[in-house]
């Protein structure tokens, strides 16, 4: 058989074994991106599937249209406007998670050999898709404040055929950082200067648990030029598989077609329970709740890590999210521990998985959402003891 060149761009093996140890109950996982099991609304679900099933049944089990379900799309954006983001219901395609809004990104805007500035680390599913329409992606550097505005400036000054630049401006993933407000402004102005295309990804901005929410691009973006992806995904249900894009009408027209040649249309049975949740319960509250769990869990990770690491590590401290990330001294190979921490039951993934453009050997990413507080004491501790043995060996 002879394959397309673009198959053999499509390394999804990280991500294929980071759902395979989620899945084994033996072990303490950190890896993975998963939400809390006891934090999904099974009960109000329940209701509102049973409620479309009995009062709709038919029409949520046949085709519908390619833009999604319009009363859906009109309560985001009602639920947008509110967050200062200027939209209306037909502004906004849903898709089936967030995952296919980047492939819809790739298949819009970029040709083999084009360039995709992100931040450097970013989320490493963005990479392999956008590594899988034959691009390059280019790292740009980053702070606690967001992309460095001078590496940006000089990458898009050697780059200005860049097709598309992806960030994760709010608890970033991998890292849980937050851009400030003056980075974002200054971002945005140099994309507006350059034309370059934004592919803001959103899926954790609502679990806030301190500080005062930051605009986002899209809400500050005057030019057209920004393309806001949320999810369901973190704040209700994964497996719903329901995310959206909002984008203006002439860009929103390509990703619709992009979309109705991959699958012609989202579920129209999630999208009619996820409508119907909205109508009677309050996703505020729900996402209340969650945030107050990961807090909690997000605080007592970070107090074992800070008591355990060894001397010279360090790790940032997200104001929301799922995710923190850890730097340890020189000297130590996170993905050379790997088969050592398994054997441990723990795993985590490792920081060079989300690097576009070095080597970076020492830092790894941890997610506190999914483990519960006796795994996260137990597996710190098992971690931190590896990575001291580990420092002591050299």
């Amino acid at each position: 058989m002879r394959f397309s060149n673009r198959i053999s761009h499509m390394d999804t093996s990280a991500l294929r074994n980071v759902l395979a140890l989620t899945a084994r109950p033996d072990i303490i996982s950190f890896a993975g991106g998963l939400p809390a099991p006891e934090a999904f609304p099974v009960e109000a679900l329940r209701r509102a599937a049973d409620k479309v099933l009995s009062a709709r049944g038919p029409a949520a089990l046949q085709y519908s249209a390619s833009l999604g379900l319009s009363s859906l799309r009109e309560k985001l954006a009602r639920r947008h406007r509110a967050q200062g983001i200027s939209c209306t219901a037909d502004d906004i395609l849903m898709v089936s998670g967030s995952q296919q809004g980047l492939d819809l990104a790739g298949k819009v805007f970029l040709e083999p050999g084009d360039a995709v500035l992100c931040e450097n680390p970013t989320y490493l599913a963005a990479l392999t898709a956008f590594r899988s329409y034959e691009c390059q992606p280019l790292p740009v550097e980053t702070d606690d404040e967001g992309m460095v505005l001078e590496d940006l400036e000089r990458k898009l000054a050697a780059h200005p055929e860049a097709k598309l630049m992806y960030i994760i401006p709010t608890f970033q993933n991998p890292t849980g950082k937050t851009w400030s407000l003056e980075r974002r402004k200054g971002v945005l102005a140099l994309a507006e200067r350059y034309g370059l295309p934004i592919l803001e990804d959103n899926p954790y901005g609502d679990l806030r648990y301190e500080g005062e929410p930051v605009p986002t691009l899209k809400s500050m973006d005057t030019a057209g030029i920004v393309t806001y992806m949320g999810s369901f995904s973190k704040v209700l249900s994964p497996g719903l598989r329901l995310g959206w894009l909002i984008a203006a009408p002439a860009l929103l027209e390509k990703y619709a077609s992009a979309k109705e040649c991959a699958d012609l249309q989202t579920s129209t049975l999630s999208q009619m329970v996820a409508d119907t949740y909205l109508e009677d319960n309050d996703l505020d509250a729900n996402i209340r709740r969650i945030s107050a769990l990961y807090k909690k869990r997000r605080d007592l990770m970070l107090s074992c890590l800070e008591r355990d690491l060894p001397a010279g590590a360090s790790c940032t401290h997200p104001q929301g999210g799922l995710f923190l990330w850890v730097t340890l001294p020189e000297g130590i190979d996170t993905t050379a521990l790997m088969p050592v921490m398994a054997a441990r039951k723990v795993a985590y993934i490792p920081g060079v998985s989300f690097f576009a453009g070095q080597d970076e050997k020492r830092c790894l990413r941890l997610n506190y959402s999914n483990a519960s507080e006796d795994q996260i004491v137990l597996g710190a501790s098992i971690m931190c003891r590896v990575f001291r043995d580990a420092l002591e060996k050299g």
